[in-house]
């Protein structure tokens, strides 16, 4: 892991790259609950214009579905990389995933059961996962966390902590593999990755850069992390991508 006390990336750190964008706390707020996000209208811009200084070599990763992030950023569209990489759509709206497997249906039973006796614990039903949201009810945190991992012992399912939620998903696939997927791509095969994110789930994706001779940066308070850079907020996030010169626009 990295120094903690990290520096901000250098306005040139994007120049021949290819960028990846975790969603939730590092482009849009975190919210109380997933569907309470609101996306500023300055977002969609500036992914656009990313992506015209990038040819194109901007994809969101998230552990979000595909189709929520659509939604969110209609009516443009980017390659993203949803449900921790499980879902991978691209452009056209082509979308390649694994079928779902009945033992999600059985996780999320056991959710909505805890959740019942715990009032502001929230239960996110995913294509490929199951979250339980604590953030309304932190005191049911640990039980949470519990079942998380008795369920994932009985499924065969894979345990991911986050900001204050615990999530039941699908083995297979996490953040760092969506990027090797996508920059196996002939566009991006000869370019460095970027990736930007706020969670502890971003650190496989930061890995992963570093990995292929690029760079994590991470959005948020220091702690150990994989990144090589760090910046306060989303609204840092926001204004150094925003900083793109017209002398990498017109790359």
């Amino acid at each position: 892991m990295s120094d903690p006390t990290l520096a901000p990336p250098p306005p040139d750190l994007l120049a021949g790259a290819s960028l990846f964008l975790d969603f939730d706390g590092t482009l849009v707020e975190i919210a109380d609950s997933p569907d309470a996000v609101e996306v500023a209208a300055r977002v969609p811009a500036l992914l656009q214009r990313l992506a015209r200084a990038l040819d194109g070599r901007v994809a969101i990763v998230t552990g979000r579905p595909v189709a929520e992030v659509r939604a969110l950023l209609a009516p443009a569209a980017w390659p993203v990389a949803g449900s921790h990489g499980l879902e991978i759509a691209q452009v056209d709206g082509t979308v390649t995933a694994p079928d779902r497997p009945p033992a999600l249906d059985a996780a999320l039973d056991a959710a909505h059961t805890l959740a019942r006796r715990h009032p502001g614990l929230l239960v996110e039903d995913k294509p490929f996962g199951v979250g339980l949201h604590y953030r309304r009810a932190p005191e049911a945190g640990e039980e949470a966390a519990a079942l998380a991992d008795d369920l994932a012992a009985a499924h065969d399912l894979v345990v991911q902590h986050g900001k204050m939620v615990v999530e039941l998903r699908v083995k297979g696939r996490d953040k760092g593999a969506a990027v090797d997927l996508l920059m196996a791509e002939p566009a991006r095969r000869d370019t460095r990755p970027v990736f930007m994110g706020d969670d502890v789930t971003d650190e496989a994706g930061f890995r992963a850069a570093r990995a292929l001779g690029g760079a994590g940066v991470l959005v948020g308070a220091p702690r150990d992390t994989a990144a090589g850079y760090r910046v306060d907020d989303v609204a840092a996030a926001l204004a150094w991508l925003d900083t793109l010169s017209p002398a990498q626009e017109a790359r």
